[in-house]
């Protein structure tokens, strides 16, 4: 049996991270290059010089021309923080180079935090790795699938209307060979005509081909232009003994079984948009596991200061 290269790629071992982010200067020194790779920019003049010195453990840059002073991390998803920096890259490094993710209560217990500062980290990673996401278009062959996130509650209703149950649409890009390329997990208010369509018009190109079951909604996807190709699933024919189902039903089984096996409880209602992202986020950069930490540390310094209050809001993943 050929060796899988995907799952056997060696990734960025421990002591490897210990050699490169170590210390509070290394960090700082990747920090400043993942935000100004060609070197210091006045976010309000543009001038390319600064003089640099430092209040407390901050590191200051003062530009030369307009004397505004800036934070290395002021305008980051580390505004605000409090943290040494070389917490916040071990919580990069766990949540990028671990298959099923870092619950909360284990970051907590691996980064001596307390809890509220545990889930402010997470939460802000996580979200980093949804809005780097958001934009993802499937093309080529897709298969999609309606799904949900949660269980049921005691005396309450099962199945698809549940109200302990967040509905997702799954969506596997396959080559044309047969290999999963890239996956988005998208939640939806419901699985009617109106959101797959708006869904399709984020997510798919015009080119792709949908392979879907029999739910009517997902004829929504050829207003965007895509082909669709209806496999109907029914009593006789279930979508797991179907072959043209194989990926969507793989992935969807992995990202449940790691949702099982790390997170016990969470908020689905507000939260599994950035939950679902995490594993999106990792499998969508599974070729190239040594470099998915500084991509994740540029989403991190792009995307601005997401403070704790606007994390806390149920309607950001709208």
């Amino acid at each position: 049996m050929a060796i899988n290269r995907i799952q056997f790629q060696p990734g960025l071992s421990l002591a490897d991270f210990l050699k490169d982010y170590g210390t509070e200067t290394q960090c700082e020194a990747i920090l400043e290059h993942s935000r100004w790779p060609q070197g210091f920019v006045c976010p309000a003049c543009s001038a390319s010089r600064a003089v640099q010195f430092r209040r407390g453990q901050s590191k200051i840059f003062q530009c030369s021309r307009c004397r505004k002073q800036i934070s290395l991390i002021s305008g980051t998803i580390f505004h605000g923080s409090n943290l040494p920096l070389t917490q916040w890259f071990l919580a990069l490094y766990f949540m990028t180079q671990g298959k099923s993710g870092l619950s909360m209560l284990e970051m907590r217990r691996m980064l001596g935090l307390s809890y509220k500062a545990a889930w402010r980290l997470k939460h802000k990673l996580m979200q980093a790795m949804f809005e780097r996401e958001e934009t993802t278009v499937l093309g080529q062959r897709v298969e999609i699938d309606d799904a949900y996130l949660g269980g049921e509650r005691s005396g309450g209703k099962v199945g698809r209307g549940s109200e302990n149950k967040v509905p997702f649409i799954a969506a596997v890009e396959t080559s044309h060979d047969g290999h999963p390329l890239r996956a988005v997990f998208s939640r939806v208010t419901t699985f009617s005509s109106h959101d797959v369509d708006q869904w399709a018009k984020n997510h798919l190109a015009p080119t792709a081909l949908v392979v879907s079951d029999g739910l009517n909604c997902f004829r929504a996807v050829t207003k965007t232009g895509c082909y669709h190709q209806r496999e109907v699933v029914g009593d006789q024919r279930r979508s797991t003994d179907m072959g043209c189902f194989h990926w969507i039903n793989t992935i969807l089984g992995n990202l449940k079984t790691a949702m099982a096996g790390t997170y016990h409880a969470f908020d689905f209602d507000k939260y599994a948009h950035r939950y679902l992202a995490e594993f999106q986020y990792r499998f969508n950069r599974r070729f190239d596991l040594r470099s998915m930490l500084p991509r994740l540390l540029f989403a991190c310094v792009s995307i601005g200061k997401r403070p704790e209050a606007w994390l806390r809001r149920a309607e950001n993943w709208t």
